[in-house]
């Protein structure tokens, strides 16, 4: 158990990086939705807010995943997608994540 803190940490990150990142996402398609109500802005507006809060969902949800996969230390190639991932959300705890689940390689089965 002492030396399994490593891809803990790393899932732990993945996961906080990934709902981080669906929050900016709620928050991109509650501002494209409101804008598209507003006349006096540009047509392309709400579009580009809604077609930003899909790729940052997938980057998201990936996050998520690789970080159970990383917690429960099953398919390290995975757990180091979410990583990066997570790296994609969020950096300062990506850049971590992905040096943790990098070193931890052996502790995946």
């Amino acid at each position: 158990m002492a030396s399994e803190w490593k891809s803990l940490t790393a899932g732990i990150l993945d996961i906080i990086s990934g709902v981080g990142m669906l929050f900016v996402c709620f928050w991109l398609v509650l501002a494209g939705g409101i804008t598209s109500m507003v006349g006096s802005v540009p047509q392309w507006v709400p579009g580009l807010l809604f077609g930003l809060a899909v790729p940052l969902v997938i980057l998201a949800v990936l996050a998520g995943v690789g970080g159970i996969f990383a917690i429960k230390r099953k398919v390290w190639g995975m757990a180091l997608v979410g990583s990066i991932a997570a790296f994609l959300c969020c950096f300062l705890l990506g850049v971590i994540s992905v040096i943790l689940t990098a070193v931890s390689q052996n502790e995946f089965k």
